[in-house]
């Protein structure tokens, strides 16, 4: 299985990488300039990143020729998450409670991306910025206290968001969401 990260500037994109590395997956960080067609992979893991989507969009590359072309599962995440909002329709805007550090995550709607996972659990965020309205096509899946999107899915597409970082060892069941990415990746394969 080929998953690769598209780097839009986070901190932590070499963690999500190192993530489906120790996972088992072929994976490589590219540039968020990547056209499309040079991506020969199963699935992608958009990353976070520094920019402000709702001022600085056009600092995240090609992120939205990558969800418009996909016929394959996108992990989205934190900027990436913020990015594939905006993209669809809705609004990003600054957060009304900024989170940085741990958080509690509820899951709203187990889906794919939380089986298996409890329907409580740490989480660890780093964002100023906040989906502030959900497209008509999104399906809510988790949320926390201060922050009332944290998990989305499109609805009938494999096209995941998140909020927080799995990637970093601060948040609970990380690799797990990782695991239960690779599965629907794997099933969507058949």
């Amino acid at each position: 299985m080929r998953v690769y990260v598209v780097d839009n500037g986070g901190q932590w994109t070499h963690r999500e990488w190192r993530v489906l590395k120790y996972l088992g997956v072929d994976t490589k960080v590219v540039p968020n300039t990547t056209p499309f067609e040079k991506l020969d992979v199963d699935a992608l893991v958009l990353s976070g990143g520094s920019p402000s989507v709702s001022v600085e969009g056009d600092r995240m590359g090609r992120n939205g020729e990558y969800l418009d072309l996909a016929d394959f599962p996108i992990l989205a995440i934190c900027a990436g998450f913020q990015f594939m909002i905006d993209h669809y329709g809705g609004r990003v805007g600054a957060a009304d409670r900024p989170e940085f550090g741990k958080t509690t995550l509820y899951v709203d709607e187990p889906n794919d991306i939380f089986s298996g996972l409890p329907r409580e659990f740490v989480v660890w965020e780093s964002h100023n910025d906040e989906a502030k309205v959900l497209p008509d096509s999104f399906e809510l899946l988790a949320h926390s206290d201060n922050c009332s999107v944290e998990a989305v899915k499109v609805k009938g597409r494999p096209l995941y968001g998140l909020q927080f970082h799995p990637e970093v060892e601060n948040t609970e069941h990380g690799n797990e969401i990782f695991s239960n990415f690779l599965r629907v990746v794997e099933e969507w394969k058949r």
